[in-house]
């Protein structure tokens, strides 16, 4: 196997620094980290024939651009793409018979856990994006298991924008275990020769007066709110303005207090107006950084849920005479069809450069951007398409395979704009975009360098950043600057003086000294990885009563804090109080986390007490609390371990006390292929019983919501195949 293209110099010197270390490379975006990274994983190759190669990188169209990009430059012939999409038999299947990989985090973990890949025989592993390698993102984990259980360890972390936090670099450094540093900027001699001209420019518009009306109003509903805080002693005497984060903190210690008895009516006026102070800022932000239709949106959306609600800071902003001016005047302005003049800006831009040009606009919102969307397509020329991520909202997310679709339309010339929020702002390989938008500043440096670095690739590009005077936007502009100086400053001085301290890892065993079955919708948490790191065998399978089954007789069913309130607000826990009593002799709770249970949410704490109190007394189950995810981890070890002696094979579904008829029914129907209870209780209903469920065709069978063709195969290969015993 052979590269197909010509290494530039800086590449080469790189690729001579990741040949004996785990480096992490820094290169602004379109000069060529990932060929950088196939240059190793080639030689690699090379070095260790029956090898494999894993590059991780976060989403599924990057997964999609990487693959073709090794296809392209090299002559290996064959890159499996293992994401979510491909089911957990075929990836290990492709794995078993390929060498070169591609995968989502997420999708590689899963993997790990279940056992479908073995790290051992990965002779490099690649982490694209790699400035995401803190806290408990996969990244994490995997790279922690790679050094553990690969036979030839090399680890290359690529990133475009590592952050201009030094101990967020020291963390991601120390995260994949990083020995060395190469970074460029484009003022450096060996990448000058390659840096595409890149013209930046700022366009600063004016608040309209009738904008500044508005602004007044809710600027003077915030600081009315901030007054208040002061009087009742919540916060300093001196203090003018509060941050989001503050008034949330603000809000979960006056909770705790309540919770603790010190029910003050000062309280429970403080927990209301920091509400209100909330939502005047979110408001004041809609206005001076995206327009009056946004802003309308949400304010509409206040003053319904004050009329349908008994919240009482919606009901009080209602009250609120500026507020309720602000609402006044921007109903007004809606009606008379008035933008926000960056909007008219960003028309008059894109009429004037759209001849022959691809461009692409970030938006932070996704309304806003849907807003921009239908504006610009009644412009002659012009194409413009929504890129969003995948959650969800009023009809605007996009699947992974759309998105790829969307980007390979863009590339190809069937849109001409694309409408971008943060989805587009990573890794994304568009060849030839002329002109990148910023339709708001965005405080972080990351993200700026990231969407700049969509143009000026391979040719020359113009990055135009719309702000508005006298707003956030002007200070955010010059916080993302700064950042990104002080980026370039800690990485020179980290590449000089970069001293990690590694922590030694001991060699991967495959001894396990304890077996338990977690349940599927596990498959993320830190628990399960944490567990798996203590030599835990952990079997996923899908379990509809419990986290984590320990024998026969045990069973933990796993909350932080936050979730056991939740659960207590929808009732959710008294119904699995009730399973885990009924078919597990020992069925315990495990209460995790640090936060105070009384201030998490404003749920009286009477409610919280009785909850608490009916669990030890009625269901008699004990709740045990832990830390975090490292202390349940070592605790579901430490009662496995006890349990290991006496324990004969784990039952899922052994229980204290006998299922009914139809619980029997569906227990059985519920273990044919991808059936589970809620399909199991469809194929009852519409044949009757089991036997006839049995006897059914697969036509008959598909008939059955949401049981297609394959499911229906499946199902008839497990009842009528003969059984393969030796």
């Amino acid at each position: 196997m052979e590269i197909k293209y010509t290494p530039r110099l800086y590449q080469e010197t790189i690729f001579n620094t990741c040949r004996t270390k785990n480096c992490l490379v820094i290169l602004p975006t379109g000069l060529g980290k990932t060929k950088t990274a196939i240059l190793v994983a080639v030689h690699r190759l090379k070095l260790y024939p029956n090898s494999k190669i894993l590059f991780l990188t976060p989403t599924k169209p990057l997964a999609n651009q990487i693959a073709k990009e090794f296809l392209n430059s090299t002559t290996i012939t064959q890159v499996e793409i293992l994401t979510g999409s491909i089911p957990p038999a075929k990836r290990q299947e492709l794995w078993n018979k390929s060498k070169v990989f591609v995968s989502t985090p997420q999708g590689c973990a899963n993997d790990i856990i279940n056992k479908k890949i073995s790290l051992k025989e990965v002779s490099c592993i690649i982490f694209d994006e790699a400035h995401r390698a803190v806290g408990d993102y996969d990244y994490v984990w995997i790279a922690k298991k790679y050094v553990q259980r690969s036979q030839h360890p090399r680890i290359v972390a690529l990133t475009a924008s590592p952050g201009s936090d030094k101990s967020k670099i020291k963390e991601v450094c120390k995260n994949l275990f990083i020995d060395e540093i190469e970074t460029r900027t484009p003022e450096d001699q060996d990448v000058l020769p390659y840096i595409q001209e890149l013209k930046i420019e700022q366009i600063q518009v004016e608040l309209p007066k009738e904008f500044e009306k508005i602004q007044n109003y809710l600027k003077a509903c915030y600081k009315s709110k901030i007054e208040s805080l002061k009087r009742l002693g919540l916060v300093g005497p001196q203090q003018t303005f509060a941050s989001k984060s503050q008034l949330i903190s603000l809000q979960a210690t006056i909770h705790s207090k309540i919770a603790h008895g010190q029910k003050e009516i000062r309280f429970w006026q403080g927990i209301s107006i920091a509400a209100q102070a909330l939502k005047s800022q979110h408001a004041l932000e809609m206005l001076e950084t995206q327009g009056i239709d946004s802003l309308n949106k949400y304010l509409k959306t206040i003053f319904e849920a004050a009329r349908k609600s008994k919240t009482k800071a919606n009901k009080e902003l209602m009250r609120d005479t500026n507020f309720k001016s602000a609402y006044t005047l921007a109903k007004r302005l809606l009606e008379k069809n008035i933008q926000h003049p960056k909007l008219i800006k960003l028309i008059e831009l894109i009429k004037k450069e759209i001849d022959n040009k691809r461009i692409i606009i970030f938006n932070q919102y996704r309304d806003s951007a849907l807003l921009l969307e239908k504006e610009l397509n009644k412009i002659p020329n012009v194409n413009a398409k929504l890129f969003v991520g995948q959650l969800k909202k009023e009809g605007t997310g996009l699947t992974q395979k759309k998105q790829i679709e969307i980007i390979q339309d863009f590339e190809k010339g069937k849109y001409n704009v694309l409408v971008s929020t943060s989805i587009g702002e990573e890794g994304l390989d568009i060849p030839q975009v002329d002109i990148v938008i910023f339709y708001e500043p965005i405080p972080s440096a990351i993200r700026s360098i990231q969407r700049r670095g969509r143009t000026a690739r391979l040719e020359k590009g113009k990055v135009i950043i719309l702000i508005t005077k006298n707003t956030r936007d002007e200070a955010y502009h010059w916080t993302a600057f700064n950042k990104e100086k002080r980026m370039h400053k800690i990485l020179k001085d980290l590449k000089n003086t970069i001293v990690l301290e590694q922590k030694t890892i001991s060699s991967y065993s495959e001894k396990k000294e304890s077996e338990i079955i977690a349940d599927f919708r596990e498959k993320n948490s830190n628990v399960l990885k944490q567990l798996i790191d203590n030599n835990v065998d952990v079997t996923l399978k899908s379990l509809d009563i419990a986290d984590y089954i320990i024998s026969n007789k045990i069973a933990i069913e796993r909350k932080n804090i936050q979730d056991f309130i939740h659960s207590l607000i929808d009732q959710r826990i008294l119904i699995q109080l009730k399973q885990l009593k009924e078919n597990f002799e020992t069925p315990i709770i495990i209460l995790e986390g640090t936060e105070d249970i009384y201030s998490v949410r404003n749920v009286h704490a009477n409610s919280i007490r009785g909850l608490l109190s009916t669990i030890a007394t009625e269901f008699k189950i004990p709740i045990i609390p832990t830390k975090n995810s490292y202390d349940t981890a070592l605790l579901i070890k430490t009662i496995a371990e006890q349990q290991t002696k006496s324990k004969k094979d784990i039952a899922i579904r052994l229980g204290k006390k006998p299922l009914s008829l139809k619980e029997q029914q569906e227990f059985i129907v519920s273990s044919l292929p991808n059936i589970g209870s809620t399909l199991a209780k469809l194929l009852l209903r519409k044949f009757g019983s089991i036997s006839n469920i049995i006897n059914a065709s697969e036509e008959e069978l598909m008939q059955v919501e949401k049981v297609g063709i394959k499911t229906a195969n499946e199902i008839k290969k497990v009842l009528t195949e003969n059984y393969p015993y030796e």
